[in-house]
């Protein structure tokens, strides 16, 4: 079930950005993630044109300012003001159009001076943000971009202000672009589409300008299959309004949106004006309808049971600074190892490279604003009302999105504050509906839909029409996974009674168990060594037993699906017996166990405890199974009496083998794409053995660099690091040695990229 190694073609490739595919005669966009300069923490007189920045250490975006261990660090030591700096230069037939200098993304706040000329400063660490630089600019000469980033918890900022369970990390962690584009251009442009059910369904495409307009100018709209257009229209473009709308109508037979085959089209929109500007703006649709209503949640007309889990979009040792396809591997765990259909943002947007993901691979998001239950002063709230603004209007176009979470995640209720953020959500978008996210029933509702925290067992029935809950069992039962057997099963049975409930009344739409991957936290939560250990998955994205009752409910067709929900082990359980009953994951309908070869016991699922599932997953009693001999256990699955899957499980008790297993084989020389290697302890079967400890010392040659620890320390029997491309091609080769099982190596080869040009 641990699926590693190349992932499905285009699915984990680097992407380019989505502007970049835009360049035509009226508009440029250079990526500038190349030839950075970092200085640390920021000094007198770093903004300054003539700072002399040579000793300064070159950098790639995304960049983190501090590299960490994976647990047990001090969380103060990325909380200060770093600076970076790049020079650049602006060519002479920028003049005459506009320039502006695109932030995807910088931890917290973000005070830029271009060639002398400081900008205000900017409030977020997760949504855009640009400066126009244009009037400032030396053209045909150097110029010098100085950034200075303050990645301290201010409390005038969301979502600090109080105790947060989670740290944001610092540095310029997302990419950065110029953008040139004529004086008037298409800014934004939102792409409705409408009856998407019927034979009369159309897309309404509102397109937001930015400039002056005199004269004629004249907008056209296109919808494309691939390169195929399969309808235009325009229209004419004025200076009155703040968007003009053009319908696409009549349209061909259009294929939805759906999770099992996630279909996007293109639309494409020019602006052609009397002055002379021409523009181009490009964004991807999905036609599909979804709605929670007071009978569960719809898709395109039919019921759909959400199931889920929460997303943190950070990583060990540098937070939230992966690139594009470390951040959509994370969708591709989600969808296609644990078979997840849906996750929530958890509790800010995320990477965009992690929502294209999405699109593609049929996965539906709840996305949320910044915030962890507290609610700042005036000014606080103005900066959050402004994240709702920004969230969607960067995320709009997303097929995937079904929710907006427009309510700081488990606040108290003030009703001001989201009567003017549910009012922007509706305003900005009529399409979707708008959720908070809650732990206490007794609250004003001012959203659409109720999305309540519960972490009790049994939960409490729906008390609103529609309903979902967004997060139970993580915080409540920390579990690692070499925790004793009677724990690491009780993880499982804890995600699987919950689902089973919210299986069992379609008034609930469904759920997103707490969470998807431990994560660092503060010194004041999780485990005491910064790790919230929550997750179905560990901090490296390997799965736990739990992980593998969310993939045990897809359908064989997709995936045959047979795994332990726990360590073959006699003895280790806190009460005195030994091990007694276990769970098995599976989607068979009948098993057979064997021990030291021979058959004990027949198995079907649990549906005594577990009516309301798909797929209930097998109680095994390993008290039944006699401690001599003492030898493999041998489990077979079988669906209409045909045997489709077999796990064995070793009694020797050794640490037999290691795997070195690298997520791509591929990679960009960009000095910024990576890819994640894992590196897991195994018995003589491949399953994992969740107390090997043992320290495995890596080398690597090439046009690479490790990112993590080296030597690395398994954590339950595995862990791992990524390997980061260096700015030229080749080939790297990765050396893991263990102290007693030798070594393997693995290869990964680097690509030319081209050049930043400017």
């Amino acid at each position: 079930m641990f699926l590693l190694g190349t992932a499905a073609a285009g699915m984990l490739e680097a992407q380019e950005t989505r502007a970049a595919a835009q360049a035509d005669a009226g508009r440029r966009v250079y990526p500038l993630n190349r030839r950075w300069l970092f200085g640390g923490k920021t000094a007198p007189g770093v903004a300054a044109a003539d700072f002399n920045d040579a000793a300064w250490q070159p950098v790639t975006l995304p960049h983190s300012n501090v590299r960490l261990p994976w647990h047990s660090f001090d969380e103060r030591s990325f909380q200060y003001v770093s600076a970076y700096r790049r020079h650049f230069r602006a060519l002479a037939e920028w003049k005459a159009k506009r320039v502006f200098l695109d932030f995807a993304g910088a931890m917290t706040a973000t005070t830029v001076t271009v060639n002398g000329h400081r900008f205000d400063e900017y409030k977020g660490g997760y949504t855009p943000f640009r400066f126009e630089i244009g009037p400032y600019l030396r053209y045909g000469a150097d110029n010098t971009i100085a950034v200075e980033v303050d990645s301290t918890e201010r409390a005038d900022i969301p979502p600090f202000g109080d105790n947060i369970d989670y740290l944001t990390f610092g540095g310029i962690y997302r990419g950065v672009e110029l953008r040139v584009v004529p004086e008037t251009f298409i800014d934004n442009v939102y792409a409705k589409p409408v009856a998407a059910l019927t034979a009369e369904r159309s897309v309404v495409v509102r397109c937001y300008l930015e400039g002056p307009i005199a004269g004629p100018a004249t907008l056209t709209a296109e919808l494309r299959d691939g390169e195929k257009v399969l309808k235009t229209a325009s229209a004419t473009a004025t200076a009155q309004a703040a968007y003009r709308e053009i319908r696409l109508e009549s349209l061909p037979e259009i294929e939805l949106w759906n999770l099992q085959r996630p279909k996007l089209y293109t639309v494409v929109v020019r602006l052609k004006t009397a002055a002379g500007a021409d523009d181009e703006y490009r964004t991807r649709i999905g036609f599909r309808e979804a709605r929670y209503t007071p009978d569960g949640f719809t898709l395109n007309g039919e019921r759909v049971k959400l199931m889920g889990l929460n997303r943190h979009q950070t990583f060990p040792y540098v937070g939230g600074a992966m690139p594009e396809r470390v951040q959509r591997r994370d969708a591709w765990i989600l969808r296609r190892e644990l078979h997840a259909n849906i996750v929530r943002t958890s509790h800010y947007p995320q990477s965009p490279a992690f929502l294209d993901a999405c699109d593609e691979l049929g996965l539906l998001v709840l996305e949320e604003i910044p915030g962890w239950q507290h609610i700042g002063d005036k000014a606080w709230q103005d900066v959050a009302v402004r994240n709702v603004g920004e969230m969607i209007r960067r995320d709009w176009n997303h097929p995937s999105i079904v929710l907006w979470g427009v309510r700081i995640n488990e606040s108290l209720d003030n009703h001001d504050f989201y009567t003017r953020t549910n009012a922007l959500a509706h305003s900005l978008d009529d399409a979707r509906q708008t959720g908070g996210i809650r732990y206490l029933y007794d609250t004003e509702l001012l959203e659409d839909v109720m999305t309540m925290n519960d972490f009790g067992f049994p939960l409490r029935p729906p008390n609103h029409a529609q309903y979902m809950n967004t997060e139970f069992a993580g915080h409540t039962f920390s579990t690692k996974r070499n925790d004793n057997v009677e724990r690491v099963a009780e993880h499982v049975a804890r995600h699987a009674r919950v689902h089973n409930q919210l299986a069992s009344d379609n008034r609930y739409a469904g759920g997103t168990g707490w969470c998807a991957f431990d994560y660092n936290t503060h010194f004041n939560f999780g485990s005491g060594d910064h790790i919230c250990y929550h997750g179905v998955s560990d901090i490296f994205r390997i799965p736990k037993p739990a992980a593998y009752f969310y993939a045990s409910q897809c359908s064989p067709e997709e995936e045959v699906v047979l795994q332990a929900g726990f360590f073959l082990s006699q003895g280790d359980r806190s009460g005195a017996g030994g091990v007694h009953e276990v769970p098995i994951l599976s989607n068979c309908d009948h098993l057979k166990v064997y021990w030291c070869g021979e058959l004990r016991q027949e198995l079907d699922p649990d549906r005594k405890t577990y009516a309301h599932l798909k797929h209930p997953p097998f109680t095994m009693d390993l008290g039944e199974l006699p401690l001599r001999p003492w030898g493999d256990l041998k489990i077979e699955g079988y669906i209409g009496g045909k045997l489709r899957k077999t796990l064995t499980l070793s009694g020797s008790g050794v640490d037999a083998d290691f795997k070195v297993l690298a997520d791509d084989a591929e990679l960009l020389g960009d000095g910024r794409d990576a890819t994640r290697v894992v590196i897991l302890l195994t018995d003589e079967f491949g399953n994992l053995r969740p107390f090997a400890t043992a320290a495995i010392a890596l080398s690597l040659t090439g046009p690479g660099e490790i990112v993590g620890e080296n030597p690395l320390v398994p954590a339950g029997g595995a862990a791992a690091i990524w390997v980061r491309a260096k700015e030229t091609s080749g080939v790297v080769n990765l050396t893991a040695t263990h102290p007693f099982l030798g070594s393997r190596s693995i290869t990964i080869r680097v690509g030319a990229a081209a050049a930043e040009t400017v």
